[in-house]
Order: C-alpha cells, then sequence, then structure tokens
C-alpha cells in the first residue's frame, strides 16, 4: 500500500482547477491560520497549485518535491517570492527541530506515508504546530486518483499519526478523499 510516486511527465494535469472539487483552498488554509501559521511546508508541493493558495495567507511556504524536475515546472509557471522550493524526501526534511508553525499535504500523503516520515514531520513542527493532510481514500471507488491499493483509508492515516503522537482533531472520509487535521506531539 501507497509510495506512489506521481509522474512528472503529467505535471500540467496537477494543474486543472477541478481539482478544487477534491479539496477547497479554504480547506487547506483554515485549519493552518487558525493557529497563526505563518512558516509551513507543502509536502509533495508539485507545481504549486494549493502552495499559491497557502502562500496568499502566509509568511513563507516551503513547497518539498522529492521530484527536482516538477519544481522545475512550477518555476516555469512563476512561483509567489515567499516560496521556497526544497527537493527532499518527506522521511528526511532538511529543518531543524521545530522550525515549521505547519505542513499540509494534498493528495500525497500516499505518496510518502511511513513511520520514518510522520516521524520526520513531527520533529520539524513546533509544540502547537498542524498538520492539515488530504489524500485519495482507500475507501473510494478509484475512478480517480492512484489505485485504490495504493491509498489509505482515514482511519489508517488517524492511527499512523496517533501512534506518532499527534492529536488528530478531525478525520473523515469524504467521496473519494479524507481529511485529517492533526496538532504536532
Amino acid at each position: 500500500m501507497g509510495f506512489h510516486t506521481f509522474d512528472a511527465d503529467q505535471a500540467e494535469r496537477l494543474e486543472r482547477p477541478d481539482r478544487y472539487r477534491w479539496v477547497s483552498a479554504e480547506e487547506v488554509v483554515g485549519p493552518l491560520i487558525e493557529t497563526d501559521a505563518e512558516v509551513v511546508a507543502d509536502l509533495g508541493s508539485g507545481t504549486g497549485f494549493y502552495t499559491d493558495d497557502v502562500a496568499a495567507r502566509v509568511e513563507t511556504v516551503y513547497g518539498v518535491d522529492v521530484q527536482p524536475e516538477i519544481h522545475d515546472r512550477y518555476r516555469e509557471k512563476g512561483t509567489p517570492a515567499n516560496v521556497e522550493l526544497v527537493a527532499s524526501d518527506v522521511a528526511d526534511l532538511p529543518f531543524a527541530d521545530d522550525e515549521l508553525d505547519g505542513a499540509f499535504s494534498t493528495m500525497t500523503y500516499h505518496e510518502f506515508a511511513s513511520p520514518d516520515a510522520i516521524a520526520e514531520i513531527a520533529r520539524v513542527l513546533r509544540e502547537d504546530g498542524r498538520l492539515v493532510v488530504f489524500d485519495w481514500s482507500a475507501d473510494g471507488d478509484g475512478d480517480h486518483g492512484p489505485p485504490v491499493d495504493e491509498r489509505f483509508t482515514a482511519g489508517d492515516a488517524r492511527d499512523a499519526l496517533v501512534d506518532a503522537g499527534f492529536d488528530v482533531a478531525r478525520a473523515e472520509t469524504r467521496t473519494e478523499t479524507f481529511a485529517l487535521v492533526a496538532g504536532a506531539p
């Protein structure tokens, strides 16, 4: 289960406005600004579709992606001045302990979900930091997104975060996706 990496050759698909039908910009931004997050990371930023929405509301966004070539596409599109692109695996983030106020992942949790990656997220988030996750659900029908056998359920993701010490405030299954909001350990 999991660890499917998006094909960088399909990067133009990441800029389709119909992505908002699965998760709106407000759903991503809202939980971050509720905690006055100023420095956040987009885990699996791709071409910056959701990164740009968050950048308009915070001081700094680190766009983290394991594929430098997808960052090249983001640069071609144009990155906001407060976005810094970081080529890194989520399990080995180049941030100091407690450096981030928040982190978010939109449709990429299945690409990095592992105990090591979740522990790394916990390490870089400040004590009262917020993690916001939206991803394709294993409970979905599979007509969109990665194959169902590469996905997690909301319960699986919640349990993994709880095991790492996160305080999960919200975990819900939606049509084809799930949503999680958690406080850092």
